[in-house]
């Protein structure tokens, strides 16, 4: 889609008037009532600016056939802002049409985040619906946007807008590679989507198949991946470089196509959700992307560990110990606990062969995650007090929220094994923490690495899905993360 910016107008078959509820509410509300030619008194009666209110008046004036008022609310985060544009179009896409202008003059600072969201709400998760005719909406009627700005912020804002609308193409992307079924979302066709967003957006890929991944000693993925032995697994290695001197990044993603769990079965209800437990993965190939499309000056390393965790006779067995990358033995306590297993091997390659400054792993790990911060933010875990900053610095920029939990050594005996170096499931309590200390002993004493437990933000239930859909939780999160770094 394509937003252009206007400084002048003469007519517009709708226009929409954001407006933030804060101390200067009633002085906007009188400059856009005078914009209008509506009564100021009537307009603050009926619009209180609380966020997703909306309000549509008709105006004396026939420059505008549609005027609609738009809530921000109150000390709103830009998550939020974008949720509010991306609902509200959405809501009317089949009610909207012609010329549609956006009154940001008052707003001129939150053009990314609104661009943003218009774009979202174009996203459609019945992808695989079959329609007799298209659909006419707001979105390929041939409607046209505009943002109605002052000229001194022109330049400024079409750059806001550019980023807006590139954030909002890769995260939809990523939307849909998680809302796929696993049955079009198998490791080949996973690697095949990063090829190709190599390809287009000028980032390196190398994909390491069973035969590779064998040679290279990723022992854990494999076992993982041997319930599956049509859908072999794939280790997948990004990387993007901008200049000699750019801070190296790491980035690793948990990239299971689908989980039954293995031999230790998950219950049916609600199994279909775990096409979505390669949502790391998925984050991690979003910020490769956007960082390409972006030219950030950062030299980015991204590993995706891809797999599916399924039953079958050669698949591995609780009580089974296998062997991992960095040469050490696991016994398998839980087949359902196979995210880390992929990941001890995908993070170990990460800290020992490309060395970064800082390396940053993202799973849908634990069920004990969304127990203890349910689907509102993702469990971090990380042996650096700095690098937690950052991270939560970066969250509370972007709205996609994370919360510290301990990784203190007292865990670590959990994870004790009497015949191996390690087994990957501790004690009842505390599931999410003893995850990221199983993580943790394969990081090869990185001095700065963090985990991030996003199992109840990439994938959620809320207005824009019915049964759940993906988040693209991590994208921004990382984008920002790698700009402040």
């Amino acid at each position: 889609m394509k937003i252009s910016t206007i400084t002048k107008i003469e007519s517009a078959n709708t226009l929409i008037i954001p407006i933030r509820k804060d101390d200067k509410l009633e002085e906007e509300l009188l400059k856009r009532a005078k914009t209008i030619d509506y009564s100021m008194e009537e307009l603050s009666e009926s619009f209180s600016a609380e966020k997703k209110e909306v309000l549509i008046v008709a105006t004396p004036k026939k420059k505008f056939n549609k005027v609609v008022f738009i809530g921000l609310g109150k000390d709103t985060n830009s998550k939020d802002i974008i949720n509010v544009f991306r609902s509200f179009f959405k809501n009317n896409k089949k009610k909207l049409s012609g010329e549609i202008v956006i009154d940001l003059k008052g707003i001129a600072d939150l053009a990314e985040l609104v661009a943003n969201g218009i774009s979202l709400a174009a996203y459609e998760i019945g992808m695989l619906k079959t329609r007799d005719a298209e659909v006419k909406t707001v979105f390929n009627n041939d409607s046209t946007f505009s943002f109605w700005i002052t000229s001194n912020q022109e330049a400024k804002i079409k750059e806001s807008i550019a980023r807006g609308l590139a954030t909002a193409e890769t995260q939809m992307s990523i939307m849909g590679l998680v809302d796929a079924p696993s049955n079009y979302k198998t490791p080949q066709m996973m690697a095949d989507y990063i090829q190709k967003s190599g390809k287009k957006n000028g980032f390196k890929v190398t994909v390491y198949d069973e035969k590779a991944c064998e040679k290279m000693g990723f022992h854990a993925l494999l076992a993982v991946g041997r319930g599956s032995v049509d859908r072999p697994a794939k280790m997948v290695v990004m990387e993007y470089k901008s200049s000699k001197d750019a801070k190296k990044v790491g980035l690793v993603g948990k990239g299971v196509t689908f989980d039954t769990g293995g031999v230790s079965l998950k219950p049916g209800n609600g199994m279909e959700d775990m096409k979505m437990d390669m949502g790391g993965s998925a984050a991690v190939i979003g910020a490769v992307e956007l960082a390409a499309k972006l030219k950030l000056d950062v030299n980015l390393v991204g590993i995706v560990a891809i797999t599916e965790n399924c039953i079958d006779a050669l698949a591995i067995k609780p009580g089974d110990v296998i062997n991992s990358y960095a040469g050490k033995t696991i016994e398998i306590i839980n087949t359902d606990a196979e995210g880390r297993l992929i990941l001890a091997d995908a993070v170990h390659y990460m800290a020992t062969e490309f060395e970064p400054e800082v390396m940053i792993d993202l799973a849908t790990l634990t069920g004990s995650c969304i127990r203890t911060l349910g689907h509102v933010a993702s469990g971090m875990m990380t042996n650096n007090d700095k690098l937690a900053t950052q991270l939560e610095k970066a969250a509370e920029s972007t709205g996609e929220k994370v919360w510290r939990l301990p990784l203190w050594d007292d865990f670590k005996s959990e994870l004790d094994s009497d015949v191996a170096d390690i087994k990957n499931l501790g004690g009842p309590y505390a599931g999410a923490t003893t995850a990221g200390k199983f993580i943790e002993y394969f990081t090869n004493e990185h001095p700065n690495w963090a985990h991030l437990d996003i199992a109840g933000t990439a994938f959620q239930k809320d207005e824009f899905s019915k049964g759940g859909s993906a988040t693209a939780y991590g994208v921004r999160l990382l984008t920002q993360f790698m700009e402040k770094y």
